[in-house]
């Protein structure tokens, strides 16, 4: 992954930035910016609270070793955010049932909220400078970042948004460009990856994320790229989209076959049609393969990202049909 035999090589240079523009900072109050939530308080500590800031709720257990990490250094971020932020914590052993509606399937998982509704997101334990880039993005900037880290991030995001907009080769450049002076860098590789996958390149995208280090294997980015693949390959067992749309035509509550379409429609890139289907078996029948629709929405869910638009959109309806 590193030196001249890099297969992504590419070099900074050109035009590569990216802006983005903030509103002002909430005035700071003498109460905390931390607290802990209950089932029962969620609604008034994190859906109402999130009308004033951003809100981010931390999903975590006593027994997870990774969320020992990320809570300590959320506190500390949070906290020098100075209002801009606060912070609500959620022991899922204890209130399991917010982490499960919402499809928070491993932790620690950090969910924001923005004028009630969840907004973005991250899981694992990230470094400490990947947090204040996350609460910056939410709330404003802070300060000042290390300059090449400022520069690696904002054509991360340029990359991501070529490749939301259809702009494979460009999108490919930049990450390129990121992998040569990062070669280790996730999110470039995931990038890269996915870049291959839009250019009808699944082998090669399997075969760049084999036998990589441990580190960046466990990567919850690329983990999504690989359950992208996985995702790929079975949809392409499931037969003919046509015939199954035909058979639903005639039977709309054959459940068995629309979650089929479902994951069809998935692979095609028609992300939010997707979600409809299996939306319609839980309003029909919650009970259809022991509330698969769901689960299957959430292995969606793991994929397209939390901010991903049809990640929040499918997310807010999924929250009306559970909490109706």
């Amino acid at each position: 992954m590193s030196g001249p035999n890099n297969p992504y090589n590419a070099s900074f240079g050109g035009q590569m930035s990216a802006s983005a523009s903030f509103g002002a900072a909430p005035a700071t109050s003498g109460a905390s910016p931390i607290k802990d939530t209950t089932t029962a308080n969620f609604a008034k500590d994190v859906i109402e609270e999130s009308r004033n800031q951003p809100v981010l709720v931390d999903f975590w257990a006593p027994w997870c070793g990774p969320c020992k990490q990320l809570t300590p250094v959320l506190e500390k971020v949070v906290t020098e955010a100075q209002g801009r932020v606060k912070l609500v914590k959620m022991n899922i052993d204890d209130h399991p049932s917010i982490a499960g509606q919402l499809g928070i399937q491993s932790i620690p998982a950090v969910i924001a909220f923005v004028n009630g509704r969840p907004a973005d997101g991250f899981m694992g334990a990230v470094p400490e400078s990947q947090v204040r880039q996350f609460i910056d993005r939410l709330g404003g900037p802070a300060g000042g970042v290390d300059d090449q880290a400022a520069e690696i991030a904002a054509v991360l995001e340029e990359a991501s948004g070529l490749l939301a907009a259809g702009d494979v080769n460009g999108a490919a450049e930049l990450f390129g460009a990121v992998l040569q002076a990062d070669p280790e860098n996730a999110k470039a590789l995931a990038g890269m990856a996915e870049c291959m996958i839009a250019a009808g390149q699944s082998q090669r995208a399997r075969e760049a994320l084999t036998d990589l280090p441990e580190t960046l294997a466990n990567d919850a980015g690329i983990q999504a790229v690989v359950k992208k693949l996985d995702q790929i390959e079975e949809a392409c067992k499931l037969g003919d989209p046509v015939a199954i749309e035909h058979e639903l035509a005639t039977n709309p509550d054959n459940h068995e076959q629309r979650v089929k379409l479902a994951k069809i429609r998935n692979v095609e890139g028609k992300r939010d049609e997707a979600a409809e289907h299996l939306l319609l078996i839980m309003r029909r029948d919650r009970s259809f393969d022991d509330d698969g629709a769901r689960r299957q929405l959430l292995e969606f869910f793991d994929v397209w990202g939390p901010k991903d638009p049809a990640t929040i959109a499918a997310r807010r309806k999924l929250s009306s049909i559970l909490f109706s």
